[in-house]
C-alpha cells in the first residue's frame, strides 16, 4: 500500500528543489554579458547546456504536477494505459510515472 501523504511530500520536495534550480539557471543565464567574442562564444555554449537543463527541469515539474493531480483524483499508482497497479518499487524510483513497467517498455519499443 502506498502512503499517499508521504508520496505527496516527496513530490512537493522534489518540485521545490527543481524550482530552486530553475531560478539558479535563470540567474546564470541573465549574468552572461561578455564583450569579448571568445568569452561570448564560450558563454553561449554554456547557456545552451543550462537551457537544456531548464527544459528538463520544467518537464519534470509538469510530470510532478500531473502526479499530484492523480493523488488528488484518487488515481495515483494506477497505470494510465492498462489500468493495472504500478509497483511500489517503480514508484519509489519514478514517483511521477503515469505508467507501469510493462506499458513503459511497450512504449519504448514503439520508439
Amino acid at each position: 500500500m502506498i502512503d499517499l501523504e508521504k508520496r505527496r511530500a516527496q513530490l512537493l520536495d522534489r518540485k521545490a528543489e527543481l524550482a530552486a534550480r530553475l531560478q539558479e539557471i535563470d540567474a546564470e543565464l541573465d549574468a552572461h554579458q561578455s564583450k569579448d567574442w571568445e568569452d561570448l562564444a564560450t558563454e553561449r555554449e554554456s547557456d545552451e547546456v543550462l537551457e537544456g537543463m531548464g527544459h528538463t527541469g520544467k518537464a519534470e515539474i509538469a510530470m510532478i504536477d500531473a502526479a499530484l493531480g492523480r493523488i488528488d483524483a484518487g488515481d495515483y499508482g494506477i497505470c494510465a494505459e492498462c489500468g493495472e497497479e504500478i509497483s511500489k518499487e517503480r514508484l519509489d524510483v519514478l514517483p511521477y510515472t503515469p505508467v507501469c513497467r510493462d506499458c513503459a517498455a511497450r512504449n519504448a519499443a514503439r520508439g
